[in-house]
């Protein structure tokens, strides 16, 4: 049963979305716990493989019995699984917030959450290039349609420019596969890296221009700047608990360039190695610097937490474009922070906006909503977290990431991005906190129905409350376990810049039938 647990991210989610189409007729409820039962197996599954791969195995699962590089394999190291990990318990917040109501504006939406899940678990897991390109297109489709969930003009308009430029991406992710399958003959990612590293000199500007098509596609994934401009309306306009799954959604093109570029063009590729350590950190730190100037000018609530998440990538990508242990490391460790954090502000949004009789998420004076001070707290909760103040998760990433960057030529100017960003964040959100909780117009009483309060308990109580509080719980946890966490990470960091494990595990692979 253990031989077959790598499989299961990607099966349980196709079964369950195959299934809940099959039952469309079926009463709501039952589709609903269906769904969640599904997403709790996973987070299950998730920490088991973690357990399994935290000591440094490599679990390689050859799909139809055949070995190596010929045949598709999922490959589970502790970069899998951390990911794996990270996006169940999202997903998992994210659909318990959905199913208090948000889930009814569409036919499908759980089965197509189901498929989100197959996308994201088996880019995670993949060892195959071509079948990544493969689970990008379902995270494609599941998305676009989760985005245009529940119709309206915004969404229709943010959706056409969500397509059409990743439609862009895919053209180009096939380009780059046909020209390392035409030279090399392999899309096995083991395999890719060992005949990278050993290609002919003729080859070399070719399998060059296919690995910078691969970087301008995964740029394009990660909104790395200037392929940044589809995000910030996609989340902005899109319901709050798809933009809660979004938030991992925007680490795929991360996680696609830590692990093609320190596997297959990284320090032991030869002619083509570290081939965009020249583009990958001044990019990043341009990508911070553009996110933070729109979370400042930002005139709506949700339009500044997609900004957020834009200047999150920003920063993620500045840990990994160090290219040093201690770097990857510190991105491993604010990955989840910034992930957790911003699904609870797309969250926490949400909730405060429909509370603000028709003003919206707009950052003008609008009525005091009821129990203003708990959601006050949970705001400024947050905007410490994402700015960055001690003691929290935030505060020790990018401490760890300003660290790492000690050593680095350019660290004058690192250093000052990160602060004067963080600054500038800090500032913003403390703005539209203070527009939203205390520059407010005479107080008004939210009610259900006539003259009947929300009962405070019931609010306390609510599954909104809930997945936000929870997604808080876990940036504290972050905290909590911050050692072990951290020194997990930097096994994660090592186990990635020396990939011979991997090579090895993955081509001299015992089959696993599937």
């Amino acid at each position: 049963m253990m031989d077959h647990i790598v499989v299961f991210p990607v099966i349980l989610p196709l079964l369950l979305g195959v299934l809940l189409l099959l039952l469309q007729n079926q009463k709501l409820l039952f589709k609903r716990t269906l769904s969640l039962l599904a997403v709790a197996l996973q987070v299950v599954a998730a920490g088991v493989l973690l357990n399994l791969v935290s000591s440094g195995e490599i679990l390689v699962y050859a799909l139809g019995n055949w070995a190596p590089p010929f045949g598709i394999v999922l490959v589970a190291d502790r970069l899998a699984a951390w990911m794996l990990l990270i996006t169940s318990l999202v997903s998992l917040c994210a659909l318990l917030y959905a199913v208090r109501g948000t889930d009814i504006a569409g036919p499908h939406f759980h089965v197509l959450f189901q498929l989100q899940l197959l996308g994201l678990n088996g880019a995670f897991l993949t060892g195959d290039l071509f079948n990544l390109f493969v689970f990008f297109e379902i995270l494609l489709l599941a998305s676009y349609s989760l985005l245009l969930h529940g119709g309206g003009r915004l969404r229709t308009k943010a959706g056409l420019h969500f397509v059409v430029i990743n439609l862009v991406g895919s053209t180009l992710f096939l380009f780059a596969v046909g020209i390392l399958y035409g030279l090399l003959g392999t899309l096995n990612m083991a395999d890719l890296a060992v005949k990278v590293a050993e290609t002919s000199t003729e080859n070399v500007v070719l399998i060059q221009t296919a690995g910078l098509l691969l970087f301008a596609v995964f740029a394009l994934k990660a909104a790395l700047l200037p392929l940044y401009l589809w995000l910030p309306s996609a989340y902005a306009y899109t319901t709050a608990s798809v933009a809660a799954l979004f938030a991992i959604m925007s680490k795929v093109g991360a996680y696609s360039i830590l692990r093609v570029y320190t596997l297959i063009f990284g320090a032991q590729a030869g002619p083509a190695e570290n081939l965009i350590e020249p583009w990958l950190l001044p990019l990043a730190m341009a990508t911070l610097i553009i996110g933070v100037l729109g979370v400042v000018a930002s005139s709506h609530l949700r339009q500044q937490v997609a900004y957020l998440v834009l200047a999150s990538i920003g920063m993620l990508l500045i840990a990994f474009g160090l290219n040093n242990n201690v770097g990857i490391a510190a991105g491993l460790y604010y990955l989840p922070h910034s992930t957790f954090a911003a699904a609870a502000f797309f969250l926490l949004a949400d909730t405060i906006t429909k509370r603000r009789d028709g003003m919206g998420d707009k950052f003008e004076p609008g009525p005091v909503i009821m129990h203003t001070r708990l959601f006050g707290v949970l705001f400024f909760a947050i905007a410490i977290l994402i700015a960055g103040l001690p003691p929290l998760s935030g505060f020790i990433g990018k401490f760890m990431i300003l660290q790492a960057a000690l050593p680095h030529s350019i660290f004058p100017w690192i250093l000052g991005t990160v602060l004067i960003t963080s600054l500038f964040t800090l500032i913003a959100m403390a703005r539209g906190g203070s527009m939203l909780f205390y520059k407010a117009l005479p107080a008004t009483v939210c009610k259900i129905g006539p003259d009947r309060e929300i009962p405070p308990t019931a609010l306390m109580l609510s599954r909104e409350l809930v997945s936000i509080i929870s997604l808080l719980g876990l940036c504290v946890a972050l905290l909590i376990w911050g050692g072990a966490i951290t020194a997990f990470t930097l096994a994660t960091a090592n186990q990635l810049l020396q990939p011979d494990a991997y090579i090895q595990s993955v081509l001299n692979a015992r089959v696993i039938s599937s």
